[in-house]
């Protein structure tokens, strides 16, 4: 995909904005900001084009990221409308909404979730875990978040749990946990990075992360030449987080 080719997708078929870009030529990379609001109330997604580098793994532990539109069929219709590949109808998931799954032109799935009301259209972000006990503790205790609900389907072998920092999920982004029983291991992509959250004090929540087994990655403390402090690790299953502040 061409330079400035890759985030135009997220433009033209998701409805994105441009937030910001860096533009690093002598670094050989191009990392652009996108998303429905700005960065410092609202989820945003962060995409790097890397010079050189044609193609990455996806790999089987990213769920999706989700959308939310009050009507998944008319946006599939908009979508093929405007010449871009998405399916004729739309399903119901096991939680009951009417979605439908779309892949960005590197193959990275979206799925529009049919929610009415919503203040952050880019609501979910979801991920596969081995443990959701372990998984929910982690983010309870580590990054301070509430569990809003957590939903068991035995005959379909999965349970899905909702984090969020609202109780109402209707007014901000939720991480929406998967379990597959009996699966304790996914192949890791090489795409996907991190996932970013600000925090009132790295420190402490190094101290929390650490506490809950997390392997730090970059201890916390500021970065060189700006006045910004990071702390960065992995989750039991491997996820990164960026800590900001």
């Amino acid at each position: 995909m061409g330079q400035h080719a890759f985030y135009r997708y997220y433009q033209k078929c998701l409805g994105m904005h441009i937030l910001r870009k860096i533009d690093a030529p002598e670094d050989k990379y191009l990392t652009v900001f996108m998303g429905y609001g700005r960065e410092d109330n609202h989820l945003a997604v962060e995409l790097t084009y890397n010079y050189g580098v044609l193609k990455y793994e996806i790999g089987t532990d990213l769920g999706h990221f989700g959308i939310a539109v009050p009507d998944v069929q008319k946006t599939l219709n908009e979508m093929r409308e405007k010449g871009f590949l998405a399916p004729a109808t739309t399903s119901v998931d096991l939680n009951k909404d009417v979605y439908a799954y779309i892949k960005d032109p590197d193959g990275y799935p979206f799925k529009l979730i049919q929610r009415k009301g919503m203040r952050e259209r880019l609501w979910q972000a979801s991920y596969k875990v081995a443990d959701i006990d372990r998984s929910i503790l982690f983010y309870q205790d580590a990054y301070g978040m509430f569990l809003l609900s957590r939903n068991d389907y035995p005959s379909s072998q999965k349970t899905f749990a909702y984090l969020g920092y609202n109780l109402d999920d209707t007014k901000a982004t939720v991480i929406e946990l998967e379990c597959n029983y009996g699966v304790k291991e996914y192949t890791k992509g090489t795409g996907y990075v991190q996932m970013g959250i600000s925090t009132d004090d790295v420190y402490e929540t190094a101290y929390a992360a650490e506490l809950q087994h997390a392997r730090t990655i970059r201890p916390p403390g500021p970065l060189p030449g700006i006045p910004t402090k990071i702390y960065s690790c992995l989750d039991p299953d491997g996820w990164k987080t960026v800590s900001s502040l």
